[in-house]
């Protein structure tokens, strides 16, 4: 073999090794199972801005997985290379979802900064992304005490129609009007609370518990709370009504803000144990279902249960959340953190750290109160002025309605005299019917004749039904007298026994032509009242001193037709004769008898048994020979089934299927 014969065949052996190579790795690849996706990494997956501001905003809680800081760091490389290629309208998508993480981080100033930079250029947003926007915005504003502002936001929602009111409550609690923020409330919301939205009405009744509690109305608010409770606990418990994720996520953390609410009630009523276990539960539900990494109200929960702690002397776990916890910069949060650090301190001997954060409380307060107070007043005398000027906005408003009604109504007016002069023309129009409408009279006249024939004929029908079964029920009674007559005249015991089995088969006959007859629906018989007198008939019979057997029926609503009731009739008569001849016949003082007869749609059940002295060993054998076992079985074949015949510890047990 030549030089270039031996590079082919090398060549070749390299080709399949590389392939079988690569088979094994493809196969290997297949095998390993794909992890699932982080919601960080689907987001990361989504091709267009667009479609990531949707992503963004639409997620229950994105914080489940990642950090805010972890979202900010991947929005902030996509922000940054929309920059590169000059594409504006991403660019602003990605700055959107900046200040909605710095909002969630609690850096306001910056988030709002930024919202309203962004709201210049609204003309580039559709409505829900202005919306978005207006509420961060109106939001951030709240939470920078910046609450004049917040009117004129919400005025601007009104005018792009992304609202229908201007609301003040949230504003007058947020400065201490607490008591006319909780009336406004009522009077706007109780109206729009429908009676079967279970998270509508826990959420109202924990806004006005929210608004007592900051009254010092704290039993009140209490019982609100657990009302509140309460409606939370059926609507997550509702499984009549499907939930999407978004929405048991959302009921949940309000579950979590009402049982922190709770636990704030027993803290100030000093019912300490109680409030410290609301208090952990409320956190830790906040935690998983919140979508903002620094909730105020899990922050305001974490400070309220280290007070808690601290009154239970656990310094321990109160040190852990005041020094360890995360809290954003809201200025009531630091005072009251230093105010329980001075307390944790001063309780642990600890007095120099004690002194160095009482000093710091003080000197924030001090502040506080040489500008706070001012600047509510200023914002109290602005919120004021703009809401009695939009009320008056609503009334020229409603004026300017009431005129264009007045209008309306000169206008209907108008319309009702042409539609005057149109029914007169009408009427012309209607006699004419009313000429047809006589000549059909006649007709209808021999249509209701005819239905008259046909309903008498239908009554002569069932008054002829009822008089066979009458006379049905007398030829059977005279068979049943010609038997007892005979029994009379007979002197062998064995024939006399006879005779009697016969009459009272008779009589059970007679006993149904007597219900049909008395019946006002000839087609069943209702079974409850006929056992009841099929088992009197009976015990007129065998029922001779000393019987005191208990009778207990169940077939009450239970209806057979005629095919069925005969055929049940003669069998429960076999059954309740053989029962009074040979159950009992020592002592029947503790002899009971069960009958339960049931029917659902087209199918049904049947259950005799007695706890007398049960069948006797040979009784397979005696069945053959036996003609109450044998009329038995040919009755049960009528009705489509199969005699069973169980032998218990006390008695026996008949019973059968049937349709």
């Amino acid at each position: 073999m030549d030089n270039n014969g031996r590079v082919n065949v090398a060549f070749r052996k390299v080709l399949k090794s590389m392939l079988f190579l690569i088979l094994a790795m493809s196969y290997s690849y297949a095998q390993v199972s794909i992890p699932e996706q982080s919601l960080i990494q689907e987001f990361q997956n989504i091709t267009t801005p667009e479609k990531r501001l949707q992503f963004f905003f639409n997620i229950p809680n994105r914080y489940s997985e990642n950090s805010a800081y972890d979202w900010q760091a991947k929005v902030n490389v996509y922000h940054t290379n929309s920059l590169k290629v000059n594409d504006s309208l991403g660019t602003m998508k990605y700055e959107l979802m900046h200040a909605q993480l710095f909002y969630d981080i609690g850096d306001y100033s910056k988030s709002v900064a930024i919202a309203k930079d962004l709201y210049k250029n609204k003309a580039h947003f559709d409505e829900p992304t202005k919306s978005i926007l207006l509420d961060l915005i109106d939001h951030n504003y709240a939470k920078l005490g910046l609450y004049d502002r917040q009117f004129e936001i919400r005025e601007e929602k009104l005018r792009l129609g992304l609202t229908d009111k201007i609301v003040f409550y949230d504003i007058y609690s947020n400065l201490g009007l607490h008591r006319k923020a909780m009336e406004d409330y009522i009077k706007d919301m109780l109206k729009t609370v429908r009676e079967g939205d279970y998270y509508a009405q826990a959420e109202y009744l924990n806004n006005i518990g929210t608004y007592l509690l900051l009254d010092m109305s704290t039993a009140v608010a209490l019982t609100n709370f657990k009302q509140a409770k309460g409606f939370i606990d059926v609507y997550l418990n509702d499984i009549s009504r499907q939930k999407s994720e978004q929405e048991l996520i959302k009921g949940n953390y309000l579950k979590g803000i009402i049982k922190g609410n709770i636990g704030k009630c027993y803290a100030r009523l000093k019912e300490y144990d109680i409030a410290a276990l609301e208090l952990e539960s409320a956190i830790a539900i906040i935690g998983e279902y919140s979508s903002n990494k620094y909730s105020s109200e899990k922050n305001e929960n974490s400070l309220e249960l280290a007070d808690v702690y601290l009154q239970q002397e656990e310094f321990e776990k109160a040190k852990k959340l005041l020094l360890y916890g995360d809290y954003p910069v809201k200025v009531q949060n630091i005072i009251k953190r230093n105010r329980l650090l001075a307390a944790y301190y001063d309780k642990i001997g600890d007095f120099k750290n004690a002194t160095e954060y009482l000093k710091r409380t003080v000197k924030i307060r001090d502040s506080l109160n040489q500008s706070d107070a001012g600047l509510k007043k200023q914002q109290l005398a602005a919120v004021a002025g703009q809401e009695i000027e939009y009320s008056k906005r609503l009334m020229d408003e409603q004026k300017i309605a009431l005129e264009e009604s007045r209008s309306e109504m000169q206008a209907k007016d108008e319309r009702i005299n042409i539609v005057f002069i149109s029914l007169v023309f009408t009427l012309l129009g209607f006699a004419a019917v009313v000429y047809a409408y006589l000549k059909s009279i006649k007709t209808q006249r021999l249509i209701a004749e005819q239905k008259q024939i046909i309903e008498s004929a239908l009554i002569e029908k069932d008054s002829l039904l009822k008089e066979i079964h009458h006379r049905v029920k007398n030829n059977l009674q005279m068979v049943s007298s010609l038997l007892s007559l005979q029994t009379k005249n007979t002197k062998s015991k064995a024939a006399i026994q006879a005779l009697e089995e016969g009459k009272t088969r008779v009589k059970a006959m007679a006993l149904i032509h007597q219900k049909l007859y008395q019946n006002d629906d000839l087609s069943v018989i209702e079974m409850q009242e006929y056992i009841e007198s099929l088992i009197n008939s009976v015990q007129s019979v065998y029922k001779k001193g000393g019987h005191n057997i208990n009778i207990f029926i169940d077939a009450e609503g239970v209806e057979l037709d005629i095919d069925r009731a005969i055929p049940f009739g003669l069998i429960l008569n076999e059954l309740v004769s053989n029962s009074f001849k040979y159950a009992f016949p020592d002592n029947d003082e503790n002899g009971k008898i069960h009958i339960h007869l049931s029917k659902n749609g087209e199918k049904g059940y049947f259950e005799y048994t007695d706890n007398g002295i049960g069948l006797p060993e040979d009784s397979s054998e005696r069945a053959n020979s036996s003609m109450g076992i044998r009329l038995m079985n040919r009755l049960v074949n009528q009705l489509q089934s199969t005699l069973n015949i169980d032998k218990t510890k006390e008695g026996v047990r008949f019973w059968f299927n049937f349709k």
